[in-house]
């Protein structure tokens, strides 16, 4: 039987070792136990992170964080570690993402199977060796420039923050949600983790990593004003991004993106993206 325990600093080598066995599932736990480490005091990006070991290696992980996002990486004794980490956090549970298969088995160990969503999604995951970049040619030629944005900007960028969330997430408009935007926007500036296409002197595309390691980054909120889709401006400021993370040392890009949104799919595509053949699970509960 595993030994179920609570990791604690001191056991992030530990914990590092199974991740990387499951390198492109794990990108929100590699990521939030570095920026954060594992002690949860409720702050952006901590979590309680529960553990089932045998033989003194971990073999299964989960996470209830700060936002309430249940993210699991449990190919065994799921529901053990799911159960353990929801009952020590003592927060709601917002959401569940990890591989998709396991996403599934946690609603139904949670009593969550019929509990109304926003998103209730198997995305394909796709993968990018930076060295295979392929650059559009308005961001080669400099016809268009992607760059960090300035803090004139922001409010901007919270307006398309919260359009993101409410066109691809189905969240509800509220007051909490602007705020929450402004505060990812600001915590994004502080680590250069989001980036925006410039054409003509105009912002016209948004991107971030929601996830960052030394070796492997993942995408996340591509967004281009409805206005302005069809251009081309999201590949551009997705592969500006990554010349800019490939500059720093990274290898490798991952993101997820749903099976129905095709014009996604063809512009990663078009950058260089393949999919893995992985699906990456994502639930966002009604919160209302």
């Amino acid at each position: 039987m595993p030994t179920i325990r609570t990791l604690q600093p001191g056991d992030e080598m530990l914990l590092e070792n199974f991740l990387l066995q499951h390198t492109d599932t794990s990108m929100f736990l590699r990521s939030n136990w570095r920026e954060a480490g594992l002690v949860d005091g409720g702050e952006m990006f901590q979590g309680t992170y529960i553990a089932a070991l045998l033989d003194n290696n971990i073999v299964a992980v989960a996470a209830h964080y700060w936002n309430g996002m249940v993210v699991v990486q449990a190919p065994v004794y799921l529901p053990e570690v799911v159960q353990t980490a929801v009952a020590q956090s003592h927060r709601a549970i917002s959401g569940i993402a990890g591989p998709a298969a396991q996403v599934e088995v946690t609603k139904q160990v949670l009593g969550l199977a019929n509990h109304p969503t926003n998103i209730d999604e198997r995305e394909l995951l796709f993968s990018l060796a930076l060295s295979d970049l392929q650059i559009p040619p308005a961001l080669a030629s400099g016809e268009v420039e992607c760059r960090l944005p300035h803090p004139e900007e922001f409010d901007l960028l919270t307006e398309w923050y919260v359009a993101y969330d409410l066109e691809t997430l189905k969240k509800s408009e509220t007051p909490d949600l602007y705020t929450t935007a402004r505060q990812e926007i600001a915590a994004h500036q502080a680590k250069a983790t989001h980036w925006v296409l410039i054409v003509e002197d105009t912002p016209a595309a948004y991107t971030t990593f929601n996830a960052h390691l030394p070796d492997i980054v993942q995408i996340g909120g591509v967004w281009t004003p409805p206005a302005l889709r069809g251009k081309g401006y999201a590949r551009s400021v997705v592969a500006g991004s990554l010349l800019e993370a490939r500059s720093h040392g990274v290898k490798r890009a991952i993101l997820f993106t749903q099976q129905t949104n095709l014009a996604a799919q063809a512009a990663y595509r078009s950058i260089g993206f393949q999919t893995t053949g992985e699906e990456f699970g994502l639930v966002l509960f009604d919160m209302k």
